[in-house]
């Protein structure tokens, strides 16, 4: 069951989801909660890597190059380019919530994505949320550190899990704080 504002603020103050830092009232919707653009991005090098090859052992984040965006600068993101984001706001869930990564409206309407499939947080995920841009347009759009960009829905599980996120073995994302590229290479190199 989708959580309401009334709920999601009661699992605020029990605990079971924790956001950081405090979130301003605005930033609370009906079902959801709005989480704002970092200000960190990594983007491919594609003009120095012809291509990325899983099974090669090279980790993904080497062929990206990280850019910090100062205060009030936009980060441009081109026609039909990719980029990684962090959220500002860093997410804890208990043991039995799930959070789900969410598109805007607003920003979906000028093209831009902000995640492709990776959706959905475990519970017991503890981090920034890393977000997987895309501008589907025709048209360059600049996006400001500290604007809304996604939204959160939060769900409650019948049951706590047996191993949160933060305890499964090979996890490969807890507690990010800056956009992480795919680690699936590590994945890949096992299965031989």
């Amino acid at each position: 069951m989708v959580l309401s504002d009334i709920d999601i603020r009661r699992y605020i103050e029990q605990g079971k989801i924790r956001i950081t830092p405090e979130l301003p009232p605005e930033q609370l919707g009906s079902c959801s909660v709005d989480f704002r653009l970092g200000n960190e991005f990594s983007v491919f090098e594609h003009s120095r890597h012809p291509f990325i090859d899983l099974r090669d052992r090279t980790a993904i984040q080497d062929l990206m190059r990280t850019i910090t965006v100062p205060p009030e600068e936009p980060f441009i993101l081109q026609p039909h380019e990719f980029a990684l984001a962090i959220t500002q706001e860093t997410l804890e869930l208990d043991d039995d919530v799930l959070g789900r990564l969410e598109g805007r409206s607003s920003l979906g309407r000028i093209g831009i994505i902000v995640h492709g499939t990776a959706g959905l947080f475990d519970p017991g995920w503890a981090g920034k949320a890393t977000l997987e841009l895309s501008n589907l347009g025709r048209m360059p759009v600049a996006l400001y550190p500290g604007m809304r960009i996604c939204s959160f829905t939060f769900e409650q599980l019948s049951s706590p899990v047996a191993v949160p996120y933060r305890k499964k073995a090979g996890n490969k994302y807890a507690g990010q704080d800056r956009p992480l590229a795919s680690r699936l290479a590590s994945e890949t190199s096992r299965s031989k």
